[in-house]
């Protein structure tokens, strides 16, 4: 869930063209010694059988649930959130909750595969619109179906594959687990500290390949935890975790003796890697010649549906939006930075006005990754009439400024922009579409809003729209986070990036239904929250037993709620969960 700016590429995974000085001896042998290792480990990882495999990842799951409050503080010190920040769930819940959700739907998955099952026997399989095989892949236990009713998830497959090729090639590296994919690379993510250790997970579980983690310089305080937490792949060889900054990723993207590089960070690390250049310097050929896989981030959209909103409705989507920007303090791929509105809806300027105040009330933080403030000033500097809302910026449109920064530039800081296009109904939405397809860089992820009534009137030329965005993760009445943070949707790019045109990046990663030829994934929201989501005053939308999401930044309880559902999914305390619920209700 992240993307490393521009200012910050040499942090990440490697250096910027060749300039990075050579390691020491001492330091390439500690390298050298790592791989070897992980070598080893491989062969013993194509010896285990599922059945092993599955109390394997059984032990890491006990291993995670006991280092999870040491983790989840950890990530908040190390963002400046201390223990009284209304703010410092967000690390709970993109810690170690995502990993322990991961863990448990691999084990669901290779479970199945080990009693000779396929992944997808229970789950519902039909057609997407375009003829696409469609997954429905989110809720498949009832504790899901309860805490988080009223959202679903889909994952929608590439046109031409059929149900019965799904299920075929479900379980991707699992269906033959004697088979090595050698030993990788992961270049893991400065900015959400669960993205290092699920991007492990998948090269071991997806492709049979032991991994050598090379940790982002600011999560430098989590190696220790990663270390106890990861103590079960590590013992064995299946996981090796350094530290280190451009030399030594410079020295690991040319090792001769590693099958796969994958790094979530920024398109300029991503070609200072493969073309060892940035794009407008490259070579005629790449320097990397090992296969690669990314996830770069882009410029998430935010659109807004025209319809009859009440006061409430337009008080809460406003927070929804703030919510999608100023998490971590915008310092993730998947923020929504563009809100697309119509400029013929008659509640625009009152939703306007909610959202100034949504943005400017929730609570101030760090922008704590590095180079924050240089693009903030970019920003600012681009448009200097945004408005300034103590530690954060809103750009509104007015049709006399050049857009292009704000539709061209991931500013991964807390810089919210919004635009306008005229329209209603079908008319606007299709035009929406067009405005995110292209105008905005990158196709990682987008969000829509919609109420129900608008929604069924537009009947299937709704469903045509959503089928027209192309983006790899799409949130309906949601945020598209939300398709982070399950484990069974998929988290990449829209295909069709390559080495020479990288865009948002190439493959997929969590997955745990380890699914084949992946088009995106769509997950789908309540409009309302509870009890306005009861069915009296719904108006047909979805029902939830949430009053305010605990990840929305305007959440009362959600620290105290966040760290409560993380604990839940540790050690299934049903009094826990009882206490946590009634905290929700007072968000």
């Amino acid at each position: 869930m992240t993307s490393l700016p521009d200012t910050a590429a040499t942090n990440a995974a490697g250096p910027i063209g060749s300039s990075a000085p050579a390691l020491g001896d001492d330091e390439r042998e500690r390298l050298d010694t790592a791989i070897s290792a992980l070598h080893t480990g491989a062969q013993l990882w194509t010896a285990l059988t599922l059945a092993q495999r599955v109390t394997l990842l059984q032990r890491v799951r006990a291993s995670v649930a006991a280092t999870a409050e040491d983790w989840a503080n950890t990530a908040a010190a190390s963002k400046g959130l201390d223990a009284r920040h209304p703010l410092r769930g967000e690390e709970w819940l993109a810690g170690p909750y995502s990993v322990l959700g991961a863990l448990d739907a691999y084990i669901a998955t290779l479970s199945r595969l080990a009693r000779g099952a396929n992944p997808l026997d229970g789950v519902t399989v039909d057609r997407a619109p375009g003829g696409r095989t469609r997954v429905h892949a989110f809720p498949l236990t009832g504790i899901d179906r309860f805490l988080l009713a009223g959202f679903t998830g889909e994952v929608w497959l590439e046109p031409g594959v059929t149900p019965g090729a799904a299920r075929a090639a479900a379980g991707l590296g699992q269906r033959t687990p004697t088979v090595s994919g050698g030993v990788g690379l992961v270049l893991g993510a400065g900015n959400v500290t669960s993205i290092p250790v699920l991007d492990v997970l998948y090269e071991l579980l997806a492709s049979n390949r032991t991994a050598l983690l090379k940790v982002n310089p600011t999560q430098d305080p989590l190696v220790p935890i990663y270390k106890r937490a990861l103590a079960p792949l590590i013992e064995p060889g299946f996981l090796r975790v350094v530290r280190g900054g451009p030399r030594v990723g410079a020295y690991l993207t040319g090792h001769p003796d590693l099958a796969h590089v994958h790094i979530t960070g920024s398109a300029a690390t991503f070609d200072a890697i493969v073309w060892g250049a940035p794009k407008d310097a490259r070579p005629d050929e790449p320097v990397l010649t090992t296969p690669i896989t990314a996830e770069l981030g882009g410029v998430s959209p935010i659109v807004i549906v025209p319809g009859r909103w009440t006061e409430a409705d337009i008080a809460y989507q406003a927070e929804h939006v703030a919510t999608m920007r100023l998490q971590n303090s915008g310092h993730n791929c998947i923020a929504g930075q563009v809100v697309i509105l119509s400029s013929d809806w008659d509640q625009a300027d009152a939703f306007r006005a909610a959202l100034r105040r949504a943005y400017a009330k929730a609570p101030e933080r760090p922008t704590w990754y590095p180079g924050s403030a240089d693009r903030l000033q970019r920003a600012a500097d681009d448009y200097p009439d945004a408005l300034v809302l103590g530690d954060r910026l809103l750009v509104e449109h007015d049709g006399d400024d050049d857009p292009s920064a704000l539709q061209r530039t991931e500013y991964f800081a807390p810089v919210l922009g919004v635009v306008t296009v005229p329209g209603t109904g079908q008319g606007f939405l299709d035009a929406a579409v067009a405005y995110a397809n292209d105008r905005l860089q990158g196709t990682l992820g987008a969000n829509l809003l919609i109420d129900p009534a608008t929604q069924k009137a537009l009947g299937s030329g709704f469903d045509r729209a959503i089928a027209a965005l192309r983006y790899g993760s799409i949130a309906i009445n949601a945020w598209t986070a939300f398709g982070f943070i399950t484990p069974t949707l998929t988290w990449g790019a829209f295909p069709g990036g390559t080495i020479d045109d990288v865009g948002s990046g190439i493959g997929v990663v969590h997955n745990a239904l380890l699914l084949d030829r992946v088009e995106r994934s769509v997950v789908r929201g309540p409009f309302r929250p509870f009890p306005r989501s009861l069915p009296g005053a719904n108006g047909g939308g979805r029902l939830t037993i949430l009053p305010t999401p605990p990840w929305f930044v305007a959440a009362r309880t959600g620290a105290e709620v966040c760290e409560g559902l993380t604990r839940f999914r540790a050690d299934g305390r049903v009094g826990g969960l009882v206490k946590t619920l009634l905290a929700a209700l007072r968000a």
